[in-house]
Parts: C-alpha cells; structure tokens; sequence
C-alpha cells in the first residue's frame, strides 16, 4: 500500500488550475494555426490571427487566456492500492483550486447555490470531481476549467436506436446550429453516445481531455468524428464572425447502453481548450 499526503495533492491541482488557465494545450495551439492557413474569409483570418496572439501572449506573461477561467471539472483515476493521508481527498482536490485560483489572480465564478441566492464562494469552489478506482498504487489527475460561454449551448438528445448515425448526425448538428457562434468558436465539440443520460453527459466531457488529434480507436467512430467536423465547418459560423473554421475537432467518446436507448450529449469548448494532466 503506498500513501500519498494530501498536501502534494492540493500544490499539484493549484499550479495545474494556473497551468489550466495560461497555456493553451499544444495540440489546440497547432489546431488553430492549421485553421488559419486554411481559412478563407480575411475577417476569419484576422479573427484567428487575433486569438493564436492572445494564446502567445497568455503563455509568455502567465496570464489567462480568457477572462472567463470556469467552473473547475476535475478527474481523478485513483489507484486502488492508494492511500491519502494527512486529508480526504476531495477536501485536497478542493484547497487545490482555491489555492490555484487565488494565487494565479483567476476569476472565481461559482455560487453555492444555483437558483435563488446564487452567493459568489469567493475562490471558486467547489470543483466538480468525478472519480475512478483503477489498478495501481498512482493518482491521475486532470484539471479541466469550464467556461461557460460554451457550457451554456451544450446539450443532450434522448434518442432511440432506431434514429441510428443519421439520428445522431441530425441530434449533434441541431446543437451546434442552435448555438451557433455563442460559444466563441472555433470550438472543439465532445460528443456521448451511449449509457445513461448523465453518462452520456460525463463521456462528453471526457472526451474533451482528449488531444484534438487523436482519433476515437475504433474505426467507425472515428469515421463519424470526421464526418461531423466537415458538417460543422460548413455551416459558415466560422471563427466568431463567419468564415470556414467552426471547429477544430470532434472527439467522440462511447460507452454501453440499454436496449431501448441511444442517448447522445455533445459539451461545445470554444477555442480555450483547457486541461492539465499529472500523474502522481
């Protein structure tokens, strides 16, 4: 049994939040670029020039890359042969962000309760934390801040099996033109498909941590991947003021389902594609 003390929990989810929120993940930097070269319209071009800037100079001056640094989404795979000490683990997870968002200067944008009070908790939690018991004795984490600008037009569609890809097709590209450029794209799309109606909520977001260039393995699902990317990207919303760069990705994620069902959830991130990863 190995044991790992809470307090190297919280300094790693801090300086993951600061990471999170100032550097733009690689892939999606490079994404970006491969959009510019082959985007069409001048606005859209300008648009792009504009955002891969902001991206340069967040990463240069460690400040965030958008003024809106989320509700923190937190996955943690723990290793069943794992033990915390000196602490829970959620409280760890959760001193984590508020150390990370107060000490990185981070907007905080949560409320304790959602509907009649909604009272700012003043360092941006809680975090939303989802957790997996896995083989080993290591904790994988991966902070990943929501803004909500995109989390606003995400949504999901109860299907039947019946309804099948074109269903899902019609089902994915409903969301994405009812949201159209609200999100700050170009986004990158997560798409469920299968489980629960949370479930298929939960794979959406998963498939966010993703990189935008790696394909779902298997061979249809990745074929739909593409299939939905040229279909958004011909819509013409473009980078925020129309143009042929709606998205930089789709990334699907599946899960099992029951016999009558086919539900599918799509999350849209608009171009702050944030997430850090550590394994500890």
């Amino acid at each position: 049994m190995r044991e790992l003390d809470a307090k190297q929990i919280t300094e790693n989810v801090a300086q993951m939040c600061k990471e999170a929120a100032y550097y733009l993940p690689k892939d999606v930097y490079e994404g970006l670029k491969r959009g510019r070269e082959t985007e069409v319209s001048p606005v859209a071009q300008n648009v792009l020039d504009q955002i891969i800037k902001n991206a340069e100079i967040a990463r240069a001056e460690d400040r965030p890359y958008c003024q809106d640094t989320g509700m923190t989404i937190v996955f943690l795979e723990v290793g069943q042969d794992l033990h915390i000490t000196g602490g829970s683990l959620e409280d760890a997870v959760n001193e984590g962000i508020s150390k990370g968002y107060t000490e990185g200067y981070l907007r905080k944008s949560v409320v304790a309760e959602p509907l009649f009070n909604r009272v700012n908790t003043k360092d941006n939690t809680p975090g939303v934390i989802y957790t997996k018991i896995v083989p080993g004795d290591k904790l994988k984490i991966t902070v990943a801040p929501k803004g909500f600008g995109s989390e606003n037009k995400s949504g999901v569609k109860m299907l039947v099996p019946a309804d099948g890809v074109e269903g899902v097709k019609k089902a994915v590209m409903d969301i994405i033109l009812h949201a159209s450029m609200n999100p700050c794209p170009p986004m990158v799309v997560g798409v469920g498909i299968g489980g629960t109606m949370d479930r298929a909520a939960l794979l959406s977001k998963k498939a966010l941590t993703r990189s935008i260039d790696e394909r779902n393995p298997m061979p249809e699902y990745a074929k739909l991947e593409g299939e939905l990317l040229d279909l958004i990207n011909q819509t013409g919303i473009g980078p925020q003021l129309g143009g042929s760069t709606s998205a930089l990705a789709v990334n699907i994620e599946w899960g099992p389902t029951h016999i009558a069902g086919l539900p599918v959830a799509v999350t849209i991130c608009c171009h702050a594609m944030r997430h850090a990863s550590r394994t500890l």
